[in-house]
Formats: structure tokens, C-alpha cells, sequence
């Protein structure tokens, strides 16, 4: 894997998949070897400290497109529809697709967030078994998909934890950033 003009590719990452597919893993490897900020969609989309209650819709889209602006970021999230609000100023598109089992027994792995409870993890297991079979839902498959194929700048498609975990080991260390 080669990553030409790879200071210019990697300024504003998206990190995009399931549930439990390493999205985070994956930001926070980047984000620690290009010393970019880390956005997680799950903090803008959720009111914090209240697991399961999602913000205000206005004020999360105004959150993302803000946070948007910055010049360096990676970020990485489930939610294709905030993924809309700030894609045209991605420079590179990561989309994490493992099968859904693989997903589930990461979640199980990492277990109960947040101040979650049992009945909640176990809706968030069936909802990501769910990734493939999701209709007219922008967390879905088909709505990566669309996103990922009408992409027009630099893309992965990130299919095992091999493919994940290699891409991460061969991102470019020590990118400089704009002179501060």
C-alpha cells in the first residue's frame, strides 16, 4: 500500500462501518501517528452523560459541520447522515466493512459503555447484526455503500481486522502539519 502525497490525502479523515468494526481503533491509531484531533461521532450524536438519548437534531448537525471546518481531523462514526454534512471537505475515506460477526464479537469484547444497561447492549448487538438488512436507514450497508462509491477522492475498503490492522501499520509516521 502506497500513500503518495500523503500529507495532503490524510488532512481530513473519515472513518466509516458497523458497529464494533474498529472504527475508534483505527481513528486512534492515525490520530496518534498524525497527531490529528479525533472526532467521535458517537459524543455529537449522543447527549453526553445519557446513554441512548440522542441530541438535538439541529444542534448535532450544527456540531458536525462545525467541527467539519477544521483544517486536520480524522473522523469516524456509524451515522452516514452526518457523514453527508461534512463530505465534501474529506480528503480520504475509510470504510470498515467486516462481517457482521466479527463486529458482534467486538462489542461483546469491549461489553457495556457509557452507562448502558443489559437491555441496551443487547438492542446494540441485535442492531448491528442487523448492518446488512437495514432499510432506508443511513447507519445501513447500502447507505456506506452509496457513500463509499460516490466518493471521489482517495478511498479504503477495509474488509478483516488484517486489512485494518495493516493499513494502520502502514500510514505514513510523522506527516507534518501546517506550520503553527
Amino acid at each position: 500500500m502506497y500513500f503518495a502525497n500523503a500529507k495532503t490525502v490524510f488532512e481530513r479523515v473519515l472513518i466509516m462501518g458497523n458497529g464494533g468494526s474498529g472504527k475508534t481503533w483505527l481513528a486512534r491509531r492515525i490520530g496518534e501517528q498524525l497527531r490529528y484531533p479525533i472526532i467521535h461521532l458517537d459524543d455529537i450524536h449522543w447527549e453526553p452523560g445519557g446513554y441512548g438519548t440522542a441530541r438535538d437534531k439541529t444542534l448535532r448537525d450544527e456540531m458536525v459541520i462545525a467541527a467539519g471546518k477544521g483544517d486536520y481531523w480524522i473522523m469516524e462514526g456509524v451515522y452516514g447522515q452526518l457523514v453527508n454534512l461534512v463530505l465534501n471537505r474529506v480528503t480520504a475515506l475509510i470504510w470498515i466493512d467486516l462481517p457482521e460477526e466479527a463486529c458482534i464479537a467486538n462489542v461483546k469484547e469491549r461489553g457495556i459503555q457509557g452507562g448502558g444497561t443489559q437491555t441496551q447492549f443487547i438492542g446494540l448487538l441485535k442492531w448491528v447484526a442487523e448492518y446488512r438488512t437495514r432499510a432506508n436507514n443511513w447507519n445501513s450497508f447500502d447507505a456506506h455503500a452509496q457513500l463509499y462509491l460516490a466518493f471521489p477522492g482517495p478511498k479504503w475498503l477495509l474488509s478483516d481486522r488484517e486489512a485494518v490492522t495493516r493499513f494502520a501499520n502502514r500510514l505514513p509516521v510523522g506527516i507534518e502539519v501546517a506550520d503553527e
